[in-house]
């Protein structure tokens, strides 16, 4: 599981926090985004594209911090101070949230971190999503224009988003290459797949860890019957 937590940093204008939810409507999430405290938002996902397309979705107009913890996430139904049903969530992934949200708050220009149980699996994963938000964090308003109507993949939609906003096919072809479009989705497999492989590594040490204690399990159950009765 993947924990995304969004701090709003200071100074941020106004509350950015519907137009954010708009971004992270779409996304397939166990746990829907949703304001945390007044100042953050978290949601749990599933898959590693869409923590990637929550984190960049973050970054845009600079915000936002973004944590992610990668980890077992228990889900609980629980009841608040007013009686209202929720989720209750715990486990290594919401410990690991916590983790990364102060490390995207220190974060500098592009505030992400990620944490894992594994440190350097993590690492690797937070320095390309730090790349990507480079990109993101540095596009104009103009640019951002033409972006919102692309779609990743779809061929001959330069002229359609021309005609759309009264500019020339020329002008949304460079917006395109200034704002390194075609990269950002290029590359957007590879920080999922980091982030693949961190949760693959906690994996590996829960199912290690159940062979010891299974093991431990069968030895005292060897034990136990070898006793003689009384």
């Amino acid at each position: 599981m993947y924990v995304v937590t969004l701090d709003q940093r200071p100074g941020a204008p106004g509350d950015p926090v519907p137009s954010l939810l708009r971004l992270l409507a779409d996304l397939d999430a166990v746990v829907p985004f949703q304001r945390a405290r007044p100042d953050a938002l978290q949601g749990i996902v599933a898959e590693p594209h869409a923590a990637v397309a929550a984190a960049l979705a973050g970054l845009r107009g600079g915000a936002w911090s973004v944590g992610i913890g990668v980890g077992a996430v228990r889900l609980e139904t629980a009841t608040d101070g007013q009686g209202r049903p929720g989720l209750r969530a715990d486990g290594p992934g919401t410990v690991h949230a916590r983790r990364a949200a102060e490390a995207a708050r220190s974060g500098g220009r592009v505030p992400v971190g990620v944490a894992a149980d594994d440190g350097p699996a993590a690492a690797h994963a937070q320095a390309v999503l730090r790349l990507l938000g480079r990109i993101v964090v540095s596009r104009t308003a103009a640019e951002w224009r033409v972006l919102d109507l692309l779609v990743p993949g779809a061929r001959g939609q330069q002229k359609v988003v021309a005609a759309e906003l009264g500019i020339t096919p020329q002008a949304v072809s460079k917006a395109v290459a200034r704002s390194l479009w075609q990269e950002e989705w290029d590359v957007r497999p590879a920080a999922a797949r980091l982030l693949e492989l961190c949760e693959q590594a906690g994996g590996d040490e829960d199912a290690a860890d159940g062979d010891r204690a299974g093991a431990g399990a069968q030895s005292s159950e060897r034990r136990t019957s070898a006793t003689p009765s009384s």
